[in-house]
């Protein structure tokens, strides 16, 4: 199995140090490098192709917001932005930047490492509560009416009630047991929503959910 390849950006040399450590004791990772500021990630994505960056928001000089959107629409690599309670409106920016989620910097090394592995293999809301919780939060607070997408008109009933889940911080196994299929026919839903959304994961998707109005913040929150 080939290892999956891990950029870090931060600037701090006691973080990306630790970090390092962490992705280097685990043989399905491979620490790709370890940058300073989002120049340099850049820089470092187009060279290295590292499969997920873990970037810092708060860089000298390019920040990480406007770093994540370079590599994401240059690359295939998955952005996982680190951030704390405090910035909102930098976790929104990120999202919109085409981030595939975020993580707390006090996170435990079990869940860095879980949250490299699922976003490498293509998922992606890591830690549902928190993730719906800020998003919906962010979302819901001083950007406006919603604003319908022409796009959702192209789900089947099925892959809209599918969005809907999805964007209540669901996993894929609570979607098939509140909708009465398979995990495996949820992950086909999934898939082709995403296609016909033309976004890159799911964290895209629960975005444009909550923007369109499709979702509501705070509608139906899980149990």
């Amino acid at each position: 199995m080939t290892a999956i390849r891990v950029l870090i950006a931060d600037d701090q040399a006691l973080v990306r140090d630790g970090f390092g450590m962490i992705v280097s004791a685990h043989p399905d990772l491979e620490l790709a490098g370890a940058v300073a500021d989002g120049a340099e990630a850049i820089r470092a994505v187009r060279e290295l192709r590292p499969d997920v960056v873990l970037m810092d928001v708060r860089m000298p000089g390019t920040d990480g917001i406007e770093a994540t959107g370079v590599i994401c629409r240059e690359s295939d690599a998955r952005v996982l932005v680190l951030t704390t309670f405090d910035l909102d409106e930098y976790v929104y920016d990120a999202l919109h930047a085409g981030a595939s989620g975020f993580l707390l910097k006090d996170m435990r090394r079990d869940e860095l490492v879980e949250a490299v592995r699922v976003v490498a293999a293509g998922e992606a809301l890591l830690a549902p509560t928190v993730t719906r919780r800020l998003i919906a939060d962010v979302v819901g607070r001083g950007r406006g009416a919603a604003r319908p997408d022409a796009r959702l008109a192209s789900l089947t009933a099925r892959e809209g009630e599918t969005l809907r889940l999805v964007a209540r911080g669901l996993s894929n196994a609570e979607i098939g047991r509140e909708l009465y299929v398979t995990e495996h026919t949820v992950k086909t839903h999934v898939s082709s929503l995403l296609g016909k959304l033309g976004v890159r994961d799911r964290v895209q998707a629960v975005v444009l959910a909550y923007e369109s109005g499709l979702v509501t913040p705070g509608e139906h929150p899980p149990s």
